[in-house]
């Protein structure tokens, strides 16, 4: 029953979403642009944290200050579909996504997405990929922050896959900050019941910026590693205090 009602949920409170379409539209012809920004991470802070209390998902954020106030490329591992909602929920700016090229079919969601500058990257189709990774750059360039997930799909567990290449040249290309995140057990939420939902206790870990200015071509070349062992050792860390 828990896992029906979320969906219900879900389906009430993106219909009600939809209808914030025409304020947004007011907002950007007739004031700011800055301020239908400002209305937008409202908009995505407030379905995030939304979604995270549907699913009883409890939270514990480590780091939060750790955010730059620059735009940055935030990296982590990917457990379970509520991942996305966590980070948004804690972000201190318009935060787009590298999304997978099948979110773009979900309808309303994939209108907002947009709007925050997710991009979709298609990993099947090499030259679409680049394009779309292309464009996260110069999201970058423009002051928008951006996440991606370098394993490309979820774990389902606490266990980290290996990183695809390429995922840290947004950063490199766009001469931003790289911020190491952790998911820990947000997958026991949904992704370690075959599907349904429960309540489940997890925590967002948010490490200290990696600046890349003054690195070596072989330290920048050597970043991913760099990222995935920050990650792990947050992962290790919290598996042995469980």
């Amino acid at each position: 029953m828990r896992t029906i009602y979320f969906y219900l949920l879900i389906i009430t409170n993106l219909i009600w979403i939809n209808f914030k379409k025409p304020k947004f539209n007011h907002i950007k012809k007739q004031k700011s642009i800055k301020e239908a920004e400002d209305y937008l991470f409202k908009v995505a802070t407030k379905w995030s944290k939304f979604v995270l209390k549907a699913a009883s998902l409890n939270l514990t954020v480590i780091g939060k200050e750790n955010i730059p106030n620059e735009a940055c490329l935030f990296v982590g591992n990917h457990q379970s579909d509520f991942d996305i909602p966590v980070i948004l929920s804690n972000m201190n700016r318009l935060t787009g996504a590298v999304a997978k090229k099948s979110m773009i079919k979900i309808p309303i969601m994939s209108y907002w997405m947009k709007l925050i500058h997710c991009v979709f990257i298609d990993r099947e189709n090499p030259r679409a990929a680049l394009k779309s990774m292309a464009e996260g750059v110069e999201n970058l360039k423009k002051g928008y922050s951006m996440f991606i997930f370098p394993e490309g799909t979820r774990s389902r567990s606490n266990n980290m896959g290996e990183f695809k290449k390429g995922s840290m040249r947004l950063a490199i290309k766009a001469g931003v900050p790289i911020v190491p995140i952790t998911l820990f057990d947000t997958y026991k939420a949904m992704e370690g019941n075959n599907g349904r939902i429960k309540k489940a206790n997890a925590k967002f870990i948010i490490a200290k910026p990696i600046y890349l200015d003054g690195m070596s071509k072989e330290e920048k070349a050597n970043i991913s590693d760099t990222v995935k062992k920050i990650i792990q050792g947050n992962l290790d860390k919290e598996y042995s205090n469980s």
